[in-house]
């Protein structure tokens, strides 16, 4: 299994209330709850999280 490298916005200011982003050897991405970093994850191929990301932006 390979090692994760999790990441959240430089928006998500000091607290734990956020998202944290890992890249996937493949080009996805896995998404975690910053409350619970030891609990599930959502992994998503490269096209969806491009597509999430643009949701986000409207």
């Amino acid at each position: 299994m390979v090692e994760l490298t999790w990441r959240k916005s430089t928006h998500s200011g000091s607290g734990d209330q956020c998202v944290e982003v890992a890249a996937l050897p493949e080009g996805g991405r896995a998404i975690r709850d910053s409350k619970n970093p030891d609990g599930p994850m959502l992994m998503i191929n490269r096209s969806e999280f491009t597509k999430f990301v643009q949701g986000l932006h409207g």
